[in-house]
């Protein structure tokens, strides 16, 4: 019998695991976010569902496997998992066609000026001008990050008419054992017409009208976008971040939007939670501002597609097959 620790809620969707052969499920004592498992269930779950693990993660003496409700794995970067004796997976795939649809959907309202638009309906005033009228047709995006959200912006980009160069530190390859809904991004990689690589990055950014940051938040990647990578961009050029607010240098990324560098930008990332009221990005006019809700376990979709990922990477450990999203432990030593 196979003890499942659920420390995430999943409401009906907990019927695909319960349906499960050879599975128990378990429920911890409600808790704050940093907590400690009780003593009386340190030695029983094997498997846990969590978005944060417990402080006593490492006395957890029979787990097997660790299943992450969220992409993004930075905040675990205290409990040192490049050497833990069990695995740990994310949620690569979950979230997937929501950022995707929310690039897509920045895309268009920044090329149509959107925000303008709404400024004037609240005003009653009636301005009929070319630029509510461009297209994205014909536009180049560019994807800093070719993985599952990276993949799904693309082929959306793709139906749109726009052209897409991919920048990665080693290539565009097929993706295995990683979760992709049914139909979405582009497991063979053959989407990009222009496939760039780590000390291109220049060449890369100086032909996009959109640069869409869709990389992890790493030692690498930590300020990775500032004023020379901003200055290389044309000044018609847009940035969308629904990655992690600090890739991108705060101070440098104020100054590009506010002198002209870059013609505006949509931030789902954040420099701080929530972002300060007189931070100046929230006054300037050609700048879409979300509250990290571009792909959010609060969405209706969220527990059926993490029970399932959940499902199938318990079925891959009974018969010894990989796991779905496993971290390795070379990712784990670039947080």
């Amino acid at each position: 019998m196979l003890r499942i620790l659920l420390d995430v809620p999943l409401g009906d969707a907990v019927r695909a695991l319960e349906a499960l052969p050879g599975v128990k499920l378990l429920t911890p004592p409600s808790h704050e976010r940093e907590w400690d498992l009780p003593d009386d269930l340190l030695d029983d779950p094997e498997v846990l569902l969590c978005r944060m693990p417990p402080r006593n993660l490492r006395a957890m003496t029979s787990l097997k496997f660790v299943q992450l409700t969220s992409v993004g794995y930075e905040h675990l970067r205290d409990f040192a998992l490049a050497d833990a004796p069990f695995r740990v997976c994310n949620a690569r795939g979950v979230f997937d066609t929501a950022i995707a649809e929310w690039c897509v959907a920045m895309m268009i309202n920044l090329t149509r000026d959107l925000p303008s638009t709404m400024r004037n309906q609240q005003a009653a005033k009636w301005e009929r001008g070319e630029r509510f009228a461009r297209e994205v047709r014909g536009r180049t995006v560019g994807l800093w990050g070719y993985g599952g959200i990276g993949r799904e912006t693309a082929r959306l980009a793709r139906a749109l008419g726009m052209s897409i160069h991919a920048l990665t530190r080693s290539g565009v390859k097929p993706r295995v054992n990683t979760c992709v809904q049914t139909g979405t991004g582009d497991p063979e990689g053959v989407l990009p017409a222009r496939v760039f690589l780590a000390g291109q990055e220049r060449a890369f950014l100086s032909g996009l009208d959109f640069l869409v940051l869709a990389l992890p938040h790493t030692k690498h990647s930590d300020g990775g976008v500032g004023e020379a990578e901003l200055r290389a961009l044309p000044p018609t050029a847009y940035l969308l971040n629904p990655a992690r607010g600090p890739i991108v240098q705060e101070q440098a990324l104020v100054r590009a939007l506010s002198e002209g560098w870059l013609a505006g930008a949509a931030l789902d990332a954040h420099f701080a939670y929530p972002l300060p009221a007189e931070h100046p990005l929230w006054r300037l006019p050609n700048v879409i501002l979300t509250p990290h809700v571009s792909g959010s376990d609060r969405s209706k979709d969220f527990p059926a597609r993490m029970a399932d990922l959940l499902a199938q990477n318990v079925a891959r450990w009974q018969e010894g097959r990989p796991l779905l999203n496993e971290i390795t432990s070379s990712e784990w030593r670039e947080i």
